[in-house]
């Protein structure tokens, strides 16, 4: 009789340590799922990003305004598309529309100056006034999270892209949903791009 109810204990003891690692195992399954989740929702307007002048820079001060969004270089064939961003933003600029520049050193170390250079460069050569955001990394290991949630799909819920070069372009609408990307040849002025700014 005692050794059926050391059984008996035994078994109930192995049960609960069963059902203990599965709950477990369930717990990790499942907080994985939610972050997972969580950063495949993110929303446009959830980044924080640091100005070139190290002020923070929250993106949920963009809400009604259309965006583009480029990565930019100071020593690219396509650098003096700075002035026609500018003649942009001079334009269509305001409460409806914008433009952020990220400078970004993935393409040809075109764009080897510190915070401080780019902008002096972007002020002097081209009277750049359109927010200009910290350098930051726009494709490999170190890709900022900004852009990892421009070019995957499973985060902007619209597309893919791949940035190939400087002056790759992003629209974004006033929701801050993914609209388009365009590749750097295509001019800040092209009437794709104008048309956006205006809101048609």
């Amino acid at each position: 009789m005692k050794k059926l109810a050391l059984l008996f204990l035994v078994f109930q003891l192995v049960s609960c340590s069963e059902n203990n690692t599965k709950s477990a195992a369930v717990q990790i399954a499942e907080a994985n799922a939610t972050n997972n989740k969580n950063t495949q929702e993110m929303n446009f307007y959830d980044f924080k990003v640091t100005a070139i002048d190290g002020s923070s820079f929250d993106f949920s001060v963009l809400k009604g305004k259309r965006v583009l969004i480029v990565n930019t270089a100071s020593a690219c064939g396509y650098t003096p598309q700075y002035k026609q961003l500018q003649e942009l933003y001079t334009t269509y600029g305001g409460e409806k529309f914008t433009i952020i520049g990220f400078p970004a050193n993935n393409f040809g170390g075109q764009e080897p100056g510190s915070d401080q250079e780019i902008a002096t460069f972007c002020e002097k050569n081209y009277g750049v006034t359109f927010p200009m955001m910290s350098k930051i990394s726009v494709k490999g290991n170190d890709e900022h999270e900004l852009y990892k949630w421009l070019t995957q799909k499973e985060r902007n819920g619209v597309s893919d892209a791949n940035v190939r070069w400087n002056f790759h372009k992003f629209l974004i609408d006033e929701n801050g949903h993914w609209i388009k990307e365009l590749s750097s040849s295509v001019s800040p002025l092209d009437d794709v791009v104008t048309s956006f700014a205006q809101g048609n």
